[in-house]
C-alpha cells in the first residue's frame, strides 16, 4: 500500500474513533508538519504548539480531507500554513503584513518557492495537462534547478519568453488540480489557491 492510500486508510480509522490510527497518522506526518511550522514560525515552542493544533484538528475533524481535492500531504501543508498564519496574526500583526506582502522584484522566484512546497507527484501529474513548452520550463526550474538563463540557452529562446512561459505555466498549473480546499474552524469550506 502506498503512502497516500495508507494515510487515507488512517484518516478513515480516525473517523471511526481509532486512537491507534491517529497515533500512526501522527508518526507518519509529524516531521512534515513540524518542518512547515518551523519554516514559518521561527520560535521552536510556538512551532510545536501549532503542529499540535494541526493534529488536534485532524483528530477532531478527519473528514475535512477530500481525496478528490488533492493529496493528504498537500491538505496537511495548506492546513499547517493556515494555522501558522493564524498564529502570526494573533502574535505579530506587523510581521504578518510583511509575510503576506512578500511580492518582491523576484516575483517568479517567489512563485517557484511556493510551487516547491507542493508534492512532487502532484506537480508532475498537473504538468501533463499544460502546454509542452510550459512543461519544459517548469520542469527545468523546479525539478532540474535550471536558471532562466540556462533554459533560454538550451531552448534557444529569449529570456523574456522563458519568464512568460514560467508565469503562464504556473497560472495553468493553478487551473489544474492544484486548487486546494480545507474547512475553516467555523466549519465552512474556503477555497485557497497555491
Amino acid at each position: 500500500m502506498d503512502d497516500k492510500q495508507n494515510s487515507i486508510r488512517l484518516l478513515t480509522g480516525i473517523s471511526n474513533g481509532s486512537l491507534e490510527a491517529f497515533d500512526q497518522f501522527y508518526e507518519v506526518h509529524v516531521e512534515f508538519v513540524l518542518r512547515i511550522t518551523k519554516s514559518i514560525i521561527k520560535d521552536q515552542a510556538e512551532a510545536e504548539d501549532v503542529c499540535h493544533d494541526v493534529f488536534l484538528e485532524v483528530y477532531q475533524n478527519p473528514q475535512q480531507y477530500k481525496e478528490e481535492k488533492g493529496s493528504v500531504k498537500a491538505w496537511l501543508a495548506v492546513k499547517t500554513r493556515s494555522r501558522c498564519l493564524d498564529r502570526l496574526r494573533r502574535k505579530k500583526p506587523v510581521l504578518l503584513n510583511k509575510l503576506e506582502n512578500l511580492l518582491t522584484k523576484q516575483e517568479i522566484d517567489a512563485e517557484m518557492s511556493v510551487l516547491s512546497q507542493l508534492e512532487r507527484e502532484t506537480v508532475l501529474e498537473a504538468l501533463k495537462y499544460i502546454p509542452k513548452e510550459q512543461q519544459q520550463v517548469i520542469y527545468g526550474a523546479y525539478f532540474e534547478g535550471k536558471t532562466q538563463s540556462e533554459m533560454a540557452k538550451s531552448l534557444n529562446r529569449p529570456i523574456g519568453s522563458i519568464k512568460s512561459l514560467v508565469r503562464y505555466g504556473l497560472k495553468n498549473l493553478r487551473k489544474q488540480n492544484i486548487l486546494l480546499y480545507w474547512a475553516e474552524p467555523s466549519g465552512g469550506e474556503k477555497k485557497h489557491e497555491i
